[in-house]
Formats: C-alpha cells, sequence, structure tokens
C-alpha cells in the first residue's frame, strides 16, 4: 500500500475493499478445500485461514524481483501479489500433474506450496527483477530457513561485488529483500535458530515474519518456547547503537493498519540499510486447525475457541472497517457473498479441467480394451473391466493401467502384443508427468558438457596438488565474476588445505570468504545464491560434517528441479573432502547414505585434485548442482601442473580405466584407488593381471556403461570401497550386475570389499584394521582366483 497520505480517502477505500475481498476469496479457499478433502477428491489439505491479514500487509511491502521462502500457509500472500488463482488453488489442491494448470508444482507436490517461475520452459532465466519471485516450500519444518538466508545474502554481494554486471536479469543494486515465513511452533526448529544467528552476522535484508497462533497442530506454545515468546527470547539480536543485530517489531494479526504501518518500516529498514528485521505477528488464529487429519477442538478449550472466534482476523478487519467508515454491513455482505461464489465456479472449473484429459484417457483405454476383447476366451470378463473403467465417474490414471495391465494376463498372441503396445506407449507418455526434470532438461545440463583433457607443456612441474586447486580456482574467480566461495576457514587461512591460498586477498571478502561453524546454513547460503543467479561453491570442511546439512540437501537443493517441473534451478556447487584419514569423525565415507538421500545432486569423487578440478570447470558451464569430494590425503601428494588451468574439463558420469588387465575387474573411486593400484601390482607379480576403473561419478553412474565391457574381458568382477558394508558398494553392484547386466559374463560371484561396519578407530593402526587395505584387496583378489584356479593359486589361509 503506498503511504495513506498520498491517498485520497476514495483510493484508500477501494485499496482496503480490494484486500478484503483478496483475504475472503483465501478464506473461502481454505474452507471450501477442508471439505474437497473430506469428500475425497483430494488427499490432503494444509490451509492459510487465520493468516489472511497479515499476508496482505507483507504483500503491499513486497516488491519486484524480491524473494519469498515460505510456510505452507501463504495461500493469501501469493494471491495478494498474483502469483495463485482461484483454479490453482485447487489445481494444486488435486494434484494436476500440468504445469499449464498448476504452475506451483504440476502436481508433485501437496496444496499450500507454493513457487514463481524463474525459468522459462527451455530452462532458461527470466529476469527476476521485472516479477515477484517465491522460492519453492518444502514442508520439513523450518527447511525454508537456510535457504532464506542465501536470498538475503544475494543482494549484498550484487550490491558489493563490483565485478558484476551493473545491469543483469537478477538484481537492482541489491535493493531486494528476501521474506520469510514461518509458523511460531516451528522456530524451535535447529534450522530457525541457526539462521537467526547468521544473518545477523551477515547483516542481510532479510524480513523474517512469524505467524503465531500459540500452537504446533496440538501442541500449545508453553511445550515449544521458554517464555511462550519468540520475540522476547531473541531480544538479545535487537541492535543498539554500538552494535549490530536485528530490528525486533512486534504486532498483532488482526490489526490491519498497525500491520501496513509495520512491514512499510521493516521493508524501509531491510531495503535501505541491509539489516535483517524479526516482524513477530502474535494474536493469530487457525480456525480449522492445522490440518485436514484432524479437529482442533479436540485439543482447545472452551475458552480459546470462543477467543479464536471473536479475534479472527477477517472478522476484527470487517469491525475496523465499519468503525472507520470504509465499509457498511451490507457492502461487506455483499464482497462475502460474491467471494463465495467467485471460488465455487472456481473449484468447479478447476475439477472439471482436471477430469477432462483423464477422461479422454480412459475412453481411449476402454477402446483398446473392447478391441481386443472381441478375439478372446475371455472376452465376457475382459469387457467387465472394460465397463467398471468406463463406469468411474471421477477416474485417476492409476485405474487406467491397473486394467489394463490385469486384462494383458487374459490375453495371448498378437492381442496380448497389441495391448503390451499401448501400455508400454501409455506409460511412456505419461511416467515424465510424475518423474520429469530430476536434473536439469536444457541445453547446458552436465551430462552435455564435453571432456577437455588437461595440458602440459615440456617443463610441466611437479607440485603440491593443492596447488593446482589453488590456481583453478584462480583461473575460475578472474573467468566468472558471478563464482564465490564461502566456508570454515575457506577465506582468511585459503582452507584448511591451503586450496585458496592468497584468494581473499586476491578477490575481496565478498568473493572469498570465511563463515561460522554452521553447516545447514552454509548449504543454505549456497542454495539462494544460486536461485538469484550467482555460482556458489559451498564449502563444507570434511565430508563427515556433510550430514549437519544432509536434510537440506535432500528436501530442498536435490528436489528442487523436480518439485518446480524444471521451473527453478539452484546450480550450486558443494566442495568438501574427506576419506582415509585417520579417527572416527574426519575419515568418515557415508557414501551409501549419500548418494541415497540426495538424487537430483551430481556426486563426484576424484581420484586427484587434477581431477577435482575438472569438476570445477565442468560444473560452472553447466546449470545443475553437485557435490565434490576431494581426497582429503591428496593435497600434498605430487601432480603435473596443466597448462590449460580453468578449462579443461572433467566429464561427468564417465569412468577412466586407470590399468589395463584381463583376469579380474576391479572398481573403485577417491582415496582408495591408490591401495588398489598398489595391490595391483603385487598382484601382477603372481601372474594375476587386474583391470583398474575409477568410477569417477557415483551420481550419475557409468552412463556410457564402460564396466560391463570390462567384466566381458574379465569375467570376474571386485568393488572395493571404503563405506560401511551394504552402503555405496550395494548401490556400485547394482548399477553393474542388474543395470548393466553384467551377469552375463560373470565366471565368479561379484564380490565387495568394504570398509568394517564402525567408524575408523584413530591412528594409523585404526585406518588399517577398520579399511580395505592393499593386503586385503590383495587377497580378496587371490581368493577369487583360487576358486577359479585352484592348483595355480592354492590357498592362503
Amino acid at each position: 500500500m503506498a503511504k495513506t497520505a498520498t491517498l485520497t480517502f476514495e483510493d484508500f477505500k477501494k485499496e482496503v475493499l480490494n484486500d478484503f475481498k483478496i483475504a475472503t476469496v483465501s478464506r473461502e479457499c481454505s474452507l471450501l478445500g477442508r471439505k474437497e478433502v473430506l469428500t475425497g477428491k483430494a488427499k490432503f489439505g494444509i490451509f492459510g485461514d487465520g493468516k489472511e491479514v497479515p499476508q496482505l500487509a507483507l504483500a503491499k511491502a513486497f516488491q519486484n524481483g524480491d524473494f519469498r521462502s515460505g510456510y505452507y500457509r501463504d495461500q493469501t500472500f501469493m494471491m495478494a501479489i498474483g502469483a495463485l488463482t482461484i483454479e490453482q488453488f485447487f489445481a494444486g489442491l488435486y494434484g494436476h500433474a500440468d504445469i499449464n494448470f498448476d504452475p506451483m508444482s504440476a502436481g508433485r507436490q501437496m496444496g499450500g506450496h507454493f513457487a514463481t517461475h524463474s525459468l522459462d520452459e527451455n530452462g532458461n532465466w527470466k529476469n527476476l527483477t521485472q516479477q515477484k519471485n517465491s522460492s519453492s516450500d518444502i514442508s520439513p519444518t523450518a527447511g525454508q530457513m537456510p535457504r532464506l538466508l542465501g536470498l538475503a545474502q544475494a543482494s549484498k554481494i550484487y550490491r558489493n561485488v563490483k565485478e558484476l554486471p551493473e545491469i543483469n536479469n537478477f538484481s537492482v543494486n541489491g535493493n531486494e529483500i528476501a521474506w520469510g515465513t514461518i509458523g511460531n511452533a516451528s522456530t524451535s526448529e535447529g534450522l530457525f535458530f541457526e539462521t537467526i544467528n547468521a544473518a545477523g552476522v551477515l547483516q542481510v535484508p532479510m524480513v523474517m515474519s512469524v505467524w503465531d497462533d500459540e500452537y504446533g497442530i496440538s501442541v500449545h506454545a508453553k511445550y515449544q518456547t521458554t517464555k511462550e515468546n519468540i520475540s522476547e527470547i531473541l531480544k538479545g539480536f535487537q541492535r543498539d547503537e554500538e552494535n549490530k543485530g536485528y530490528e525486533i517489531f512486534r504486532v498483532k494479526g488482526w490489526d490491519y493498519p498497525a500491520l501496513v504501518e509495520t512491514y512499510q518500516k521493516a521493508a524501509e529498514l531491510a531495503r535501505r540499510e541491509h539489516v535483517p528485521v524479526l516482524v513477530h505477528v502474535q494474536e493469530l488464529t487457525q480456525p480449522q486447525g492445522h490440518s485436514t487429519s484432524g479437529s482442533h477442538e479436540r485439543y482447545k478449550n472452551a475458552e480459546r475457541l470462543a477467543w479464536e472466534t471473536t479475534f479472527d482476523c477477517i472478522v476484527q478487519m470487517k469491525k475496523w472497517m465499519i468503525e472507520n467508515s470504509i465499509a457498511t454491513v451490507e457492502e461487506i455482505e455483499e464482497i462475502e457473498k460474491a467471494s463465495k461464489k467467485e471460488v465455487l465456479e472456481g473449484k468447479k472449473t478447476a475439477w472439471n479441467t482436471y477430469l477432462t484429459a483423464i477422461k479422454t484417457e480412459v475412453a481411449e483405454a476402454v477402446q483398446v480394451l473392447n478391441n481386443v476383447a472381441q478375439h478372446s476366451e475371455n472376452k465376457v470378463f475382459i469387457e467387465k473391466y472394460s465397463a467398471d473403467l468406463a463406469a468411474i465417474k471421477e477416474p485417476i490414471r492409476k485405474d487406467i493401467l491397473v486394467t489394463a495391465r490385469k486384462v494383458l494376463r487374459m490375453l495371448s498372441g498378437n492381442d496380448r502384443a497389441s495391448l503390451a503396445q499401448w501400455i508400454t506407449s501409455f506409460s511412456e507418455k505419461i511416467q515424465p508427468k510424475y518423474s520429469s526434470h530430476l536434473f536439469s532438461e536444457s541445453v547446458r545440463n552436465a551430462a552435455a558438457t564435453q571432456e577437455v583433457l588437461p595440458t602440459y607443456d615440456e617443463t610441466a612441474e611437479e607440485v603440491d596438488a593443492r596447488l593446482i586447486l589453488r590456481d583453478n580456482f584462480d583461473a575460475i574467480f578472474a573467468k566468472y565474476p558471478e563464482t564465490l566461495i564461502f566456508g570454515e576457514d575457506s577465506g582468511t587461512i585459503g582452507d584448511v588445505n591451503q586450496g585458496l591460498e592468497g584468494m581473499q586477498e586476491k578477490y575481496g571478502e565478498f568473493r572469498v570468504s570465511d563463515a561460522g561453524i554452521r553447516e545447514a546454513t552454509i548449504l543454505g547460503q549456497g542454495i539462494g545464491m544460486a536461485m538469484r543467479g550467482l555460482r556458489p561453491i559451498a564449502e563444507i570442511q570434511y565430508l563427515d560434517y556433510l550430514l549437519y546439512a544432509i536434510q537440506i540437501m535432500s528436501d530442498d537443493l536435490a528436489t528442487l528441479q523436480y518439485r518446480t517441473h524444471g521451473r527453478q534451478k539452484a546450480p550450486l556447487i558443494i566442495r568438501t573432502r574427506g576419506h582415509r584419514l585417520e579417527g572416527i569423525w574426519h575419515s568418515g565415507s557415508p557414501m551409501g547414505m549419500i548418494i541415497n538421500a540426495i538424487r537430483g545432486i551430481h556426486v563426484l569423487v576424484p581420484r586427484n585434485m587434477t581431477k577435482a578440478a575438472g569438476f570445477y570447470n565442468t560444473l560452472l558451464n553447466s546449470d545443475e548442482p553437485a557435490l565434490i569430494v576431494e581426497c582429503l590425503n591428496g593435497y600434498r601428494l605430487k601432480e603435473k601442473m596443466p597448462t590449460n588451468l580453468g578449462a579443461f574439463k572433467t566429464p561427468i558420469g564417465i569412468v577412466e580405466t586407470i590399468k589395463e588387465g584381463k583376469d579380474i575387474t576391479l572398481v573403485s573411486y577417491g582415496s582408495t584407488l591408490r591401495i588398489v593400484e598398489q595391490a595391483a601390482k603385487e598382484l601382477l607379480e603372481i601372474g594375476i593381471d587386474a583391470e583398474i576403473i575409477d568410477i569417477q561419478s557415483l551420481l550419475p553412474f557409468d552412463v556410457q556403461k564402460d564396466i560391463v565391457k570390462s567384466v566381458a574381458k574379465t569375467n570376474r568382477l571386485l568393488v572395493i570401497d571404503e563405506d560401511v558394508p551394504g552402503g555405496a558398494s550395494a548401490y556400485i553392484l547394482q548399477e553393474i550386475i542388474e543395470n548393466q547386466q553384467a551377469y552375463k559374463h560373470l565366471d565368479s560371484a561379484p564380490q565387495t570389499l568394504t570398509a568394517k561396519a564402525h567408524r575408523p578407530a584413530y591412528g594409523t593402526d585404526g585406518d588399517y584394521f577398520s579399511k580395505p587395505s592393499a593386503e586385503d584387496i590383495y587377497e580378496k583378489v587371490y581368493e577369487i582366483m583360487h576358486e577359479a584356479f585352484p592348483a595355480r593359486f592354492p590357498k592362503l589361509y
């Protein structure tokens, strides 16, 4: 809302009445949405009733270029900024798998999870400064917080890094605010506190709204928050004349004019000064309870329910409008009546649109089934199946395939082949509606990058491998002004292994920076900045510590392209180091956990720093997120210095044969390869010629299926991995044996050699007795060869 002093009363009245109309439409959507779930048309509902008026006030302060990172009750806000229609609200509730009707997620998320499109249908950036933006919601409570930090930090980067282009699609002098919303109970989560602290340290333009209705599902605030008041316990964050911090506001959630004034103040402060702001919106209600899975009458007493009826924000807004002669009772009733009608018509339109495409598919299936029935001895049964399918009033696609696949069992000959072909064709057409865009489908996807080998001159020097990384990062920062790196010890000392030595001094603290010990928000910084066109590299000091951030990686980053049907992306590079050190906490290799949790992120495991540098170069030419695990014990090993730093590229999803052989295929990755190579040399001395393959990339895995070609030659397979038994080795074995069908070529049972089930004990002996050693590999290979050729290789034990 513009300041009231610049408005005539009639203009002011018109604006207020329009706000009230949006609020009543949103409330009616919530009420009718609940009914749609309870009657079975939708699976689940979680709505924004009770939060309408503060969201109207927030929307008034929200400008083009701004970003929201919110909570799944912000439907009124989305309607107020023009990013959500009634039809789209219900399309999301029904799970309409068409981006044209459910632009939030094409049916992939439950209703109440909102997003705008940062990308066009080809995966190209839109001009984000010319639209109001919402990052895609996730359900895990407080999971939106780390990303919020990065969205806000991007504005600070755009304002302060002068090498960036003055005109771009992402920022106007860093004037954009990142707006966060959260329920009061979710402020109990560690991610909330970690983000609040980090934003105060970084001093970024973030406005954090807490919608406080005193409950977290059925659990009262007295069990959630010390003093039952989040702004009270955060008072220590309040800035003063001597200390930077937050500006903290409290406002009643039913007080329309106070809300408008508060949000205007918050926006002005955050936008101009880059000061984070907390807005604690108190005395809100939740008229229908938490969700459609329960009733709030079960846990709220009569007194509370009566209070909620009186202090419902829409009820209070009506009262204020009447008292201030903005609207009469009759005008209000007319708006409410029109809203009910509009929502009902919108719901009907959304439902009919949702059903139309499916009913067309049902009709096609019925025709196919009736055709094959004509020549079948099971005609009567097939026609019954067909009739039952046709009779379903509100079908879903599952009904079509369940029926067709059951009929397939009743057919033989040409009729079975005909129906099988139709089922296959139908599945190929429909499956992408539910499975596409796990990875980028644009022309910049990582798989499209071609390998560029490192080049060397005749005087190429053998240097500490960390220098290759350092000098490659230098080339990257010079070439890509939008690239920045941050993490624990990344700045002043140039990371703990000196791979960034001198980079902060050369490129400044905004591009090469230290971060606190807070892995989840380091990831969040990267996600948010990547969503705004920057190319961040988020550094997690050790692979073990990645577990602090695995939830954010899994629930947010890995699913982003998928849950937006390719309309948002965050090409974040996550840098870490691990494998083969000593002790429980610095030598972990939980790759099985990682690769199964973060499908949607590439997982790259280079064996040396030249390969790692090549991965960074590759990824900066792509638009996909990735995790790069550098070998922790490789920084001081010697490698040749390439001449084409910043230009050579390691291909993603491609394995490399680093030693050819004829007797057995040994497959591994990372630091363990050096031990495999040592064992292979010793095996060669007794006539066992092993082929060694470096996986390089766990996700994606061997896209050219080169490992099976090796197994076809050697007829034996051993996977060596330093993860726990059944970890990454199980995944690797499935890829080779099942997906590549290597079982056809095996003369011996495929085997794995892994670390022990426990974490490695401290010291060199701890490593030796916990993880695969050269002797373990030698003896495992020998045992396999003994089984095949007992005379040549008599038992060792």
